[in-house]
């Protein structure tokens, strides 16, 4: 088992990341909160990581953060939640906020989170309330990355990879894009707008 990697960040393309560790690349997928506080790539990063092995895949996620590693593991728990929607879930919310949510039983914020429906909301809410405590302690959160070439178009991947539609995604970009905005500052706008 990986559990954790330390290397110089080779490439950095939302939800992917390559370190290279002793000349080999390792591939990770990562959410954004653990993408945007890192370091321009050429810089030498230290990740917590959790290898997954599926009977057809074998894939590795990366975080910044124990508490993004382990809020990542316990929403997996849950019946019904995958990879993809945990990793949705440490993108567009805090560990805070998350844990807010669950123990309020805010059905409405946690369904606004794509991939998650009422039930599985209600899921959360009951499987969860209990267990959020101790992941809240420090919050993952969204900190200063280096200014991408394209901000617009690494916002709209992102944004696809977390699983928004190509024409939400078109129109949350078009209304959150200000001139000057890196990538970070696009996203962070959008997905304010798609949770309201």
């Amino acid at each position: 088992m990986i559990g954790r990697l330390k290397g110089i960040l080779i490439s950095k393309q939302p939800p992917w990341l390559v370190i290279d560790v002793g000349g080999v690349g390792y591939e990770l997928e990562a959410p954004l909160s653990t993408i945007f506080d890192l370091p321009e790539t050429g810089r030498e990063i230290a990740l917590f990581t959790h290898y997954a092995v599926k009977e057809d895949t074998v894939a590795l996620y990366g975080f910044l953060r124990e508490s993004e590693r382990l809020l990542f593991r316990t929403l997996q728990k849950v019946s019904g939640i995958g990879a993809k929607i945990a990793l949705a879930v440490l993108s567009g919310a805090s560990a805070d906020e998350f844990a807010r949510q669950v123990q309020t039983g805010d059905i409405a914020a946690l369904t606004r989170i794509p991939g998650i429906g009422k039930k599985t909301a209600e899921r959360i809410v009951v499987e969860l309330r209990d267990r959020v405590d101790g992941i809240a302690q420090s919050a993952p959160g969204f900190g200063g990355g280096a200014v991408p070439k394209d901000p617009q178009s690494e916002a709209t991947v992102a944004l696809q990879q977390l699983g928004y539609k190509p024409a939400e995604v078109a129109r949350l970009v078009k209304e959150a894009a200000q001139p000057g905005d890196d990538a970070e500052a696009i996203i962070r706008k959008a997905l304010t707008a798609a949770l309201r």
